[in-house]
Formats: C-alpha cells, structure tokens, sequence
C-alpha cells in the first residue's frame, strides 16, 4: 500500500529513516476471516502474527448484520486495540491491516482497512502492495465527482469497487482489478462476503486457510497457524477468492503471466515460519548461506548471522564451509521499527542500540557475518566496527542477497536510487567502506537457485537488475 506515487519517492523517502539502520521495508499485511465466531478476536492474533510487516497503523472491519464497521488507529496493534477495544466488535466475518507507508505522510487518514458506505451497501478494502497507475485512476475518478481523504492507493481501490457495485460484487471486483496495474494482495468485506485478489504476476503473497466451518486469508501463513487453522494453499497470480455462505468461490481473471514473487519475501521480510507458494522461508534462507559459502568461501573461525534473517543464512553458510557457527551478535527484542531523527550520527547509534556483540564469542578470531542485504551501509559499517572493537581479528562480511542497485515500485519502501550504496559502485569499494576484511554477495543466479526456481515459478528481481515485470514509469521493463 502506498501514498503518493513513484516519482516521489526519491524525496520524502530522505526525511524518513528507521532504527533497524538501512532494511528495506515492507509495506503491509492483511488478514481475514469468515464463518468463525469472535472473528474480531481472531483478526486480532491474525495481525500480531502479521506485525514485522507493519508497524505504523492498524485496523481491524467487522461485518454484522449486513453493515460494516470499522476500528483503526495508529501504532502497534497492541497498541490500537485493547480487551474494551475488541469487545465493542462482534461478527462472524473481519478483515485487518497492519501498515508501514512506502511514501508520504504516516497519518491516520491513510490507515487501512477503507471502509465506502453507500445505498447498495458496505464494503470495506485491505490491501498489501503498489499501483503502478494510481495517479491515472484517481484523477479519472475526481472527473467522475468521486472524493477522497487521503493519499493511499487503496482509497482509490475501493472507490474504483463502490463505483461499479450495481453490478455485483463479482463483476465489481473482476472490472476493478482489471483496471489496476502493480502488485496487490487484496481483501474486500462486504456484508454478507470475503474476498480476496493476488495481482497477476503474485508480486505479493496471499494464502488460504481453513478454521472449522470457517475460511481465512492472510498475507502469510504463519497468521493461520497462530489462530490455530489449516493452511490449505497459495492464492494463484491472477486468483480472485469469494467466500460466502454459500461456500467458495474461485476464478481467474487475467491470462497466464509470469509469476514473479517478490525476491524480498524470503530474503528479509516474511517470518521463517511461513510457505510462500510452496517454498519454506527458512530452507530458503539456509539455502542461500550455503550456495554463499560455495561461492564465496574465506578461511575463518566462526561464521554469525545478523538476527533474525541473517542466522539460518548463517547455518548453511556454516555447513557449506565446515565454519563453526555461533551466535555473536544479540539484537534487543525491546527495540520497536519506530522512526528516529535522520542524520548519520543518530542512525549509527540506533544500531548500536539494537545490535550488541557478544565479545567472548569473537575475540581474537577471524569471523564471518552474514546478513540478509546491505541498502545504505549503515547498519553493515557499524556491524564492522563494533565486531572490531570486540577484538575480532578479522572481519568478513557476506550478503544473501544481490547488491540493491534499483528502486522497488510494488509496495516495498526503498530509498532514492542515490541513496543506494550498491549503486554505482563496485564491491572492492564498497568492501573499503564498510571495513570489512572482504565483501561478497550471492549472485542473482544463487539466489535464484536458493528459491528454487524454474520457468514456471519465477521472482521479481527489479531492485537487483533494474528489469520490473510490470511496466513503471520511467524504468527499463522486462
């Protein structure tokens, strides 16, 4: 979900850091459920579950007796929603949201689940990912007398749903997605339905899950498990899911495109825990450590990974290599992805604050870090120099992912193309940078091969190669 468009972000995004140091962000996640009592309550676990991919707002709509109704707030879920909270809302059908804004302003007005009322009904939207055409739409629906109260995608969404609902909820929906273009990961309640809609290209995730007599929806599917479901399945590219009364509902409503998953799901941002379209996040992420460690091997005495993506890396890196693993760098739990004041002394000391090194562990010996991306520097320059002042000896930095040399256009905040230290430099520079002893990066072919892909089952790799699968304005397209 994003507010402004793409050409924006080069400048709102320099006004804006986060005290995890340089990580990409994703913007969101949804949740839904139908056919389950307490389904509020369920919503609820649902988003705590969803949490590490939104931080800045949630909300929770709830259907009941044919209306929608709707609680959202800014901060923590924990935070927005309290025992008095969740007991003012009751029904059998909800869907939620947790937000991180990939541009523009972190305001309430732009908090999700959107909920339109109007004389055919209620309905309210979730949405995870970017469109690329926003701007087009909504000014096409401000010609058309349509208002709005704020700057997210999602509003236009909705409305672009509201406009076409004397037609049907299912032909609303099937002319709406086929007017949107980007990624989206998409929940829509109405009175008496659940909907879902994965983008055509599956740029973001969504899954299927069964509770009882009840159905769920989540962005993953680690959600299901913490509400104690059954994950029974991958919402296809192109799927649109109606849950009803009546039973399911599933079609497809584009021609067969080119999966393309976000790379980024399994490098950094879903949980370990989850299946993204058949593939275990974690055995991803074991995977490329040790195709790294084929690639990219260096005599060493211990191999450590940054918490929490960079340790499984780590394991298989280790097992590659026949380096002894340990665990040398503790992240604090109690550090919260809340945004700080910009500027580099402030963000040197936010890594400081969540990363400490074990100095038993490392001194005297030639360690290996490995971490899952390096976007600024930051947070690998200070990761140097503390394993340094640590005692270690020597200092060898290694990357589960490609360098980041472009920006994302589908829902992940990314700095401006400047701002990207991999962009235009070389990685002997940059090695000197960081004060690493050595640098290395999988390549795009091991990553590729650590997500097992096959023409049937490709990834979006636009911020490593600057090739998009859907056109963006102003970038080459693949």
């Amino acid at each position: 979900m994003r507010n402004g468009n793409a050409g924006e972000n080069g400048a709102q995004h320099e006004n804006r850091f986060c005290d995890d140091g340089d990580k990409l962000r994703e913007a969101c996640g949804v949740f839904g459920v139908f056919g389950v009592e307490a389904a509020p309550s369920l919503a609820y676990y649902g988003l705590f579950s969803l949490q590490h991919r939104g931080q800045e707002s949630a909300g929770i709509a709830v259907a009941r007796e044919g209306t929608v109704e709707c609680r959202k707030g800014m901060g923590l879920v924990g935070e927005v929603f309290n025992p008095e909270t969740l007991a003012g809302l009751s029904g059998g059908a909800a869907i939620g949201h947790v937000r991180y804004s990939t541009s523009g302003e972190s305001i309430i007005e732009n908090a999700q689940p959107f909920v339109s009322r109007f004389k055919l009904g209620s309905i309210a939207v979730a949405h995870n990912g970017t469109l690329t055409n926003a701007d087009v739409v909504r000014e096409l629906l401000e010609d058309a007398g349509i208002s709005f109260t704020s700057s997210s995608d999602s509003e236009v969404i909705i409305n672009l749903i509201a406009k076409n609902y004397k037609k049907g909820l299912e032909r609303a929906i099937t002319d709406t997605i086929k007017f949107i273009k980007g990624s989206y990961a998409l929940l829509v309640l109405t009175g008496d339905a659940l909907v879902g809609a994965r983008d055509s290209n599956g740029i973001r995730p969504l899954c299927l899950g069964k509770l009882g007599a009840g159905w769920i929806l989540a962005s993953e599917s680690c959600a299901i498990d913490a509400v104690g479901g059954e994950f029974i399945r991958d919402v296809e590219p192109g799927e649109v899911v109606i849950i009803n009364r009546e039973g399911t509902l599933s079609f497809t409503f584009t021609e067969k495109t080119r999966r393309a998953v976000c790379s980024f799901e399994y490098i950094y941002f879903a949980r370990p825990d989850s299946v993204i379209d058949g593939i275990d996040v974690n055995g991803a992420r074991s995977r490329a450590g040790e195709i790294l460690g084929r690639e990219s091997a260096v005599p060493a005495d211990l191999v450590i990974g940054v918490p929490d993506s960079g340790v499984s890396a780590a394991i298989g890196y280790g097992r590659a290599t026949g380096t002894p693993f340990g665990v040398g760098i503790v992240k604090s739990k109690y550090v919260g992805r809340t945004f700080i004041t910009p500027g580099q002394e402030t963000r040197e000391r936010a890594v400081s604050v969540k990363h400490n090194v074990i100095a038993g562990e490392v001194r005297g010996k030639r360690v290996v870090v490995i971490d899952d991306s390096i976007v600024r520097g930051t947070t690998s320059r200070r990761l140097v120099s503390i394993l340094r002042d640590a005692g270690a000896r020597e200092v060898h930095f290694r990357v589960c992912s490609p360098p980041v040399r472009c920006p994302c256009y589908f829902g992940i905040d990314t700095p401006h193309r400047k701002d990207l230290i991999s962009s235009g430099a070389n990685t002997e520079a940059l090695c000197r940078s960081l004060g690493a002893n050595s640098l290395a990066f999988i390549s795009v072919e091991g990553l590729l091969e650590s997500l097992e892909a096959t023409p049937e089952a490709s990834y979006c790799l636009g911020c490593f190669t600057g090739e998009y699968p859907v056109p963006v304005p102003g970038e080459g397209n693949a």
